[in-house]
């Protein structure tokens, strides 16, 4: 396959602001679409600009993301991940249209005392997790040409995440962070560097974990932060059960990204150093 043109759903997100820049620098034609211009709800509008702009591949951002928010309102969560995946493959496969949908750790249950590998069976506990792995399950069964990206714990300039929250807290008395929980964060820009050498490379169709390479918990992850912005704060420990969330958390959720990532630490340093 020879990839030139690249369109992205949700591509004004943390995400897609990343993903456009990467490519453009790879040297792909970038089509940049938002929920204004293309809502993957409505399948006459996905066919209708996948139809208009003909890209080579598509890559899904758009999603509902709020984790809490999906436990009750799971119609919304279920419209958006699940029925806006099926739109996307089902157009995708009519015109012969490559497909990299980006999925998440929290399909898995978080009780494999390893780093998940593409194979193992999900499980998720909570329902973004579970509308997720509807959009999977969508790919799978309507594209012969996919690519599902799995990644986890994700950060970047262009959106709320736990990195620029535990920065805006330095000052408070005392920050709690659970040290229970263990995961890969990543950057943007690994993600979006990791998608760049699927499109580059074409490696065989299937699911990929593209992710921080080592594992963390969301403490160590948290002093790891201060230590680089040179921030004094007064951090302390805890458990999940201290901090009750509406949706269930893995407590496992490391994945093996097989070398396409570099070391959440790299990345993290490279990231304080640009903000």
């Amino acid at each position: 396959m020879n990839i030139k043109k690249v369109l992205i759903t949700g591509s004004n997100g943390m995400l897609g602001q990343d993903l456009s820049a990467v490519l453009e620098d790879e040297g792909y034609e970038v089509i940049e679409t938002t929920r204004a211009t293309l809502d993957v709800v409505n399948f006459e509008q996905v066919k209708n600009v996948l139809t208009k702009y003909n890209p080579d591949c598509v890559i899904h951002c758009a999603a509902y993301t709020n984790v809490d928010g999906a436990e009750s309102d799971l119609e919304t969560a279920t419209l958006v991940n699940a029925k806006g995946t099926e739109n996307i493959a089902k157009v995708c496969t009519d015109k012969d249209i490559l497909l990299i949908y980006i999925s998440t750790d929290y399909v898995f249950d978080g009780t494999k005392n390893e780093p998940y590998i593409p194979s193992d069976k999900p499980n998720p506990l909570n329902n973004y997790g579970k509308t997720k792995l509807e959009g999977e399950k969508a790919v799978q069964k309507y594209c012969k040409k996919y690519y599902i990206t799995r990644t986890s714990w994700l950060y970047g300039h262009y959106g709320k995440n736990f990195v620029e929250t535990m920065i805006s807290l330095a000052d408070k008395p005392e920050i709690k962070v659970v040290d229970d929980q263990i995961g890969c964060p990543t950057w943007t820009v690994e993600l979006s560097s990791g998608i760049a050498k699927l499109l580059n490379q074409m490696p065989e169709f299937g699911i990929y974990h593209i992710c921080g390479s080592g594992e963390t918990s969301w403490y160590e992850f948290a002093k790891e932060i201060f230590r680089l912005t040179g921030q004094k704060v007064n951090l302390k420990p805890c458990k999940t059960e201290e901090f009750p969330r509406p949706a269930k958390r893995p407590l496992h959720s490391t994945m093996n990204n097989q070398g396409i990532c570099r070391n959440w630490k790299a990345a993290i340093k490279d990231y304080i150093n640009l903000r």
